[in-house]
């Protein structure tokens, strides 16, 4: 590729629902600007953005991929970015790092929630956009209509720039209302055409309202419209592009990617209206003193740049994709990671087209690029000259809010699993891994069920480490009921020193019910217990708490006060008092043992329509509703549920509320477990007890 000025280049993150045509716009795209010699499809696996044997398999995009394209002297990096909200995650990156982003909706079904969620994301990256009313030629195909759910949604701010051709049910061409311009064909195959004359009124509509949305992106425009009512093709383009670069704009285009038909207008108001990163402000802090830090995305400023996404690679390594946000990077660059605060070295410097890598020697402000093997480096990090060094704001990731237990296959290849799925997590931020220091299980957490099962998928085909995924295991306690008295008494005799422990000891729960915590009380009087052995009563019953009786799980709220007992002057020992008190313990089942679970706090936030539905289920799994409060328009219904009921519910919520409700949970309390369920637990915890015996 030719070097570009960063006037020149834009930066666009593909958008919208899952199956709504992402990746074959990318394709078009880029077979129509010549930067691939065909035109892959999803279905046949030869997508140039879906590689990975996953998204080949499962026809869906999974990873973020980048497709540069050089059209009429400009270079466009096109990011494409998945649709399917378990990978929602792959969207933080890109819209740090892009200066527009197109959101396509399908032209039969109009706005979905896809499209809405990315259009929330480019309000709070406050990134220009461009929607693409895409998949025109299918059948029941109706742009007005695909219109309407997008402007009775955003209103004020839709400005359809393009009108589409329909001759005989067949989309066959656009108009350019900028340019009042017809053209039909294909790709760069266009031939210009008068403005069908049944188009006219809804042309001249349009452009009124491009007008209006121009003028009220500047005063001075605004002044000029009211006093003429009309503005010269320049202003227009002036005050469209002003208010697309603010978000108070948002052109309509429309295109069909399998036919190509719009593609290469599309491709021109790319050009035409999306910012260029050139004369950008990047706001960081000094990571050495921490005062605020600017960059301007320009070739003769100090070099830096943030990383944005993480490729694992068995082969390659870890391959970085970054942004040069100011200055210019060659193989010479001295690279400051101002996060880790080390050196690094930028080796061979790769442009990327799918999985496809081209090396390179230079890369100026504004491009993007991946470098391999930075060791210290990970998504989000900032790579600067170590001489005016500077720190970007790290890049937010949605947090997981589904977990599994992740077991090794095969006997002897957890280090394998567990290193394989660290190479993954660096490659992907919001999956998370972590040790349940209670039920010793390794927790493998993401975005839904499906995030962790592509996980589980990648780690065997990438990294040859099969695992199989549980549902974790609920950390339950125990407690007790009532008070007991109980003795405990060991006496054993085999010739030499025998052994003798007797313990007296009066197990009640704790006057607190509030406490978890195990109480010991010593009230021996008279010497009955001699004090050298009383700490090893206290140490045996504290080992022993570790597993109750119900179902062995570790006993909470529980007080033990030793009060009476007797000893051998020659067989008493410290472990014959460990050994007494252990068979007092035991004898808790007199004591009308409980089983108890955790108990966890669930915000769910939903629109209005689906409260009855959420109200319903949270009933059915057991829970409380503790309130309900209007937040930003939407309900925030609060709860009380068991953490046995909420394994799959971001699958379910997901489902229910067609996947506009979000929700957070954290641990409240324990609570005894209904008599029915405790019995189910208790029975399958025997059983598992006994298989590993």
């Amino acid at each position: 590729m030719k070097d570009y000025q960063a006037k020149n280049i834009r930066n666009i993150a593909v958008l919208g629902h899952g199956g709504e045509g992402k990746t074959t716009l990318v394709e078009a795209l880029l077979f129509t600007a010549g930067a691939v010699d065909r035109q892959g499809r999803v279905e046949n696996g030869t997508a140039t953005t879906d590689y990975d044997p996953e998204e080949i398999r499962r026809q869906i995009s999974i990873s973020a991929a980048l497709a540069p394209l050089e059209y009429k002297e400009t270079k466009i990096n096109m990011v494409d970015i998945p649709g399917y909200f378990d990978f929602a995650g792959e969207m933080m990156g890109p819209l740090t790092v892009c200066e527009g982003a197109l959101i396509t909706v399908g032209a039969v079904g109009g706005l979905d929630v896809g499209a809405e969620k990315a259009w929330t994301q480019c309000d709070k990256s406050h990134t220009p956009r461009m929607i693409v009313i895409n998949n025109m030629s299918r059948e029941n195909a109706n742009f007005s209509k695909a219109l309407s759910t997008i402007t009775d949604k955003y209103g004020s701010h839709i400005a359809p720039i393009m009108v589409p051709i329909v001759e005989k049910g067949q989309f066959t061409g656009v108009v350019c209302v900028l340019e009042n311009k017809a053209f039909v064909g294909e790709g760069k195959g266009l031939k210009e055409i008068p403005v069908p004359a049944n188009l006219e009124s809804e042309v001249q509509s349009a452009r009124e309202a491009i007008m209006e949305a121009a003028a009220g992106a500047d005063e001075e425009l605004m002044e000029k419209f009211f006093e003429e009512m009309e503005l010269s093709p320049e202003d227009t383009m002036m005050g469209l592009r002003k208010g697309i670069s603010d978000g108070s704009v948002v052109p309509v285009v429309c295109c069909d990617s399998l036919s190509r038909v719009g593609i290469a207008k599309l491709l021109d108001n790319i050009i035409d209206l999306m910012p260029s990163p050139a004369d950008k402000e990047f706001k960081g802090v000094n990571p050495k003193t921490d005062a605020e830090e600017i960059r301007v995305c320009a070739d003769d400023q100090p070099f830096s740049a943030q990383v944005f996404k993480t490729l694992a690679d068995p082969f390659v390594g870890k391959l970085s994709l970054l942004k040069i946000n100011s200055g210019v990077l060659t193989a010479e660059t001295n690279l400051y990671n101002a996060n880790a605060e080390k050196a690094e070295k930028p080796g061979t410097i790769y442009f990327m087209l799918g999985k496809k890598t081209s090396a390179t020697t230079k890369v100026v402000a504004g491009d993007i690029c991946a470098l391999a093997k930075l060791g210290s480096v990970a998504t989000g990090h900032t790579l600067c000259d170590a001489q005016k060094p500077i720190r970007f704001p790290e890049i937010e990731f949605p947090a997981p809010c589904i977990s599994m237990a992740v077991y090794a296959k095969k006997a002897g290849e957890e280090d394998k699993i567990f290193s394989g799925l660290n190479r993954l997590i660096e490659e992907d931020p919001t999956l998370t891994l972590t040790k349940d220091a209670e039920t010793t299980e390794s927790l493998l957490s993401g975005l839904g069920e499906l995030h962790i099962e592509v996980a589980a998928k990648k780690l065997a085909s990438k990294f040859g480490a099969e695992c199989n995924l549980q549902d974790p295991k609920i950390p339950y306690r125990e407690t007790i009921r009532k008070k007991i008295d109980v003795r405990g008494r060991h006496k054993k005799q085999s010739g030499g020193h025998g052994q003798f422990g007797d313990v007296v000891i009066e197990f009640r729960p704790n006057d607190d019910p509030t406490n978890p915590e195990f109480i010991f009380e010593d009230a021996v009087v008279g010497g009955v217990v001699p004090r050298n052995f009383i700490p090893a009563v206290e140490k045996g019953l504290r080992d022993n708490i570790k597993k109750g009786v119900l179902a062995g799980f570790p006993v909470v709220g529980l007080t033990a006060k030793l009060h009476d007992g007797s000893y051998h002057p020659v067989d008493s020992s410290e472990m014959a008092f460990k050994t007494a008190a252990r068979l007092a313990f035991k004898q808790l089942d007199q004591a009308s043992p409980a089983l108890l679970e955790p108990i966890y706090h669930v915000e769910v936030t939903i629109p209005d329509e689906y409260m009855g539905d959420i109200i319903g289920d949270v009933n059915k799994r057991r829970g409380r509703i503790m309130g309900m409060d209007q937040v930003n328009g939407m309900q925030c219904v609060s709860a009380e549920v068991p953490q046995s009921e909420m394994f799959k519910y971001a699958t379910d919520l997901r489902s229910m509320t067609q996947a506009r409700g979000s929700f957070t949970m954290k641990f409240e309390r324990y609570e005894e477990v209904p008599a029915q369920d405790a019995k189910k637990i208790i029975e399958s915890a025997k059983k598992e007890e006994e298989e590993e015996e």
